[in-house]
């Protein structure tokens, strides 16, 4: 029983309404976990090279001939962690600077600055492997996975829009963000010619993606646009369609205007149903007022 409330907390969590903060996390731990269980059976199976052929097909090549049999995992290696304490940290954070992009963004920008980031610290990955001499000899069997370019995007946007909020932390008290922001990326700088370097090149991809897509928000440009616009149809072709009912009106009866119209469980009436799905097919979910979202949130349930 306990079981089955775990999972129903999940489901939950994962069809709340603009949960983006949630949902990104639940997939990473769920790619961790699922990975890590292969990565153990085959082990013990005496088959490691099965487990690294299939990690291979996630995780991003440097090498451009092996990425281009494999464009995928220019996303994939962004959802992707094998230890515990790399996705630990990567997740605290993003959880921690996430919560002020969604409370002063949004949902959508979230979404935007994790996939921005993790794209552009895996080109930046990739480009510089192959195109700075001092890398090449790294080019052959180096991969990356991680969401560390993604959570550097949202740290460097959360600090590039609000620069002067204030966290406290363990020994030093309140911090602005911005000095947060500051020392990670000056650390991921300094430590690009160590045993990590295409993890630190990628951080510094996400981070210069947090501080330009912001910037480009103040000014009325969300060149992210397009990936909210890729990831609603995606949605929309696993959600059900509407099953058409066939009714036919009695003569010399009252019409239907005369009558109340019919409310679910929910206590939502269909009128309003049509009105909000209506409202989306027009501005978008985000063009919803937060009542309307929730009354569609409690339909959904029903």
């Amino acid at each position: 029983m306990q079981g089955n409330s775990i999972l129903d907390e999940f489901k939950t969590a994962w069809k709340k309404p603009d949960n983006a903060l949630v949902q990104i996390i639940i997939i990473n731990v769920a790619v961790f976990i699922i990975i890590n269980i292969l990565r153990v059976i085959l082990s013990i199976s005496g088959k490691p090279e099965v487990y690294n052929l299939i990690l291979y097909q996630i995780a991003l090549p440097s090498d451009i001939t092996s990425f281009l049999f494999k464009p995928w995992t220019i996303v994939t290696y962004f959802f992707t962690h094998e230890r515990f304490f790399h996705i630990l940290f990567n997740m605290l954070f993003f959880f921690w600077f996430g919560r002020i992009i969604y409370e002063f963004l949004g949902s959508n920008k979230l979404i935007n600055l994790y996939i921005m980031g993790g794209l552009l610290g895996g080109l930046i990955f990739m480009l510089i492997y192959n195109l700075v001499p001092y890398f090449q000899d790294r080019v052959e069997g180096s991969i990356l996975i991680g969401a560390s370019a993604g959570v550097f995007a949202v740290v460097v946007g959360a600090a590039t829009h609000v620069p002067n909020y204030t966290v406290f932390l363990l020994f030093l008290g309140p911090v602005r963000i911005k000095y947060i922001a500051i020392f990670y990326v000056v650390l991921s700088f300094i430590n690009i010619d160590g045993t990590n370097a295409g993890g630190e090149l990628s951080h510094l991809g996400g981070a210069i993606i947090g501080f330009l897509y912001v910037q480009q928000l103040r000014m009325g440009n969300d060149f992210g646009q397009p990936i909210i616009t890729f990831l609603d149809f995606v949605k929309s072709l696993f959600k059900p369609r509407p099953k058409v009912k066939v009714s036919y009106k009695a003569k010399n009866k009252k019409s239907n205007a005369d009558k109340a119209p019919p409310v679910n469980d929910a206590g939502v009436s269909q009128a309003e149903i049509d009105a909000i799905l209506d409202k989306i097919s027009e501005g978008g979910y985000e063009s919803l007022t937060k009542q309307e979202k929730q009354k569609l949130f409690d339909a959904s349930k029903k």
